[in-house]
């Protein structure tokens, strides 16, 4: 087989970058979920749970033991600091274990999907940036819709990332997903096709 090719997808929260992967997924590729492989390293027992429990108590613990995403979310959205803590101890593990799947996808085309590729340092790792874009007005929306947020907790997520402008200024392929679906869809196939 010919070397593969690597595809970076990022996006801020709730602009489709799930939705986007799923096609490329569909389309044949293998998709890396970076957001699934951080769960998996911070369960206890993983590379960073120590790590993390170290840096940010017994209370993001739940009663089962493993930690609280919603209460270490809330806790790292406030606080820019205790993210870049956060962010310091995940990244790395994240990065290794996304290398290894690289290594061992089946496939020709890999797509590694990441709301942190690039503030992690992740896109040069490959041939391509994906990134997804909508307005804010439609993230909120989403957020409200999909994960149950209030308008203020959506909006705390949204301003604490950094501006989609600065990914898409990085993007060698912008997927606009404020449409339907069949309509980002043919977005998404128009650009693997011309990466063939």
């Amino acid at each position: 087989m010919s070397r593969k090719l690597l595809i970076g997808l990022t996006g801020n929260i709730a602009t489709g970058k799930s939705a986007v992967a799923q096609m490329l997924a569909e389309m044949g590729a293998t998709v890396i979920d970076a957001d699934r492989v951080a769960h998996e390293v911070m369960r206890a027992g993983g590379p960073v749970y120590a790590a993390i429990t170290a840096a940010f108590g017994a209370e993001i613990v739940d009663p089962d033991g493993e930690i609280d995403r919603r209460r270490l979310g809330e806790r790292v959205f406030a606080d820019p600091a205790a993210l870049a803590t956060l962010e310091a101890i995940v990244h790395p593990a994240v990065i290794e274990e996304v290398d290894r799947r690289i290594a061992a996808a089946p496939t020709g085309v890999v797509v590694v999907e990441a709301i942190k590729l690039i503030e992690a340092g992740m896109a040069g790792r490959y041939d391509s940036l994906w990134v997804t874009a909508c307005p804010v007005e439609t993230q909120v929306q989403r957020l409200m819709a999909g994960r149950g947020l209030s308008r203020q907790e959506a909006l705390v997520r949204i301003q604490a990332q950094p501006p989609q402008e600065e990914k898409i200024a990085r993007a060698d392929v912008v997927i606009d997903t404020d449409c339907s679906l069949e309509e980002t869809r043919a977005q998404v196939e128009a650009a693997l096709v011309a990466y063939r």
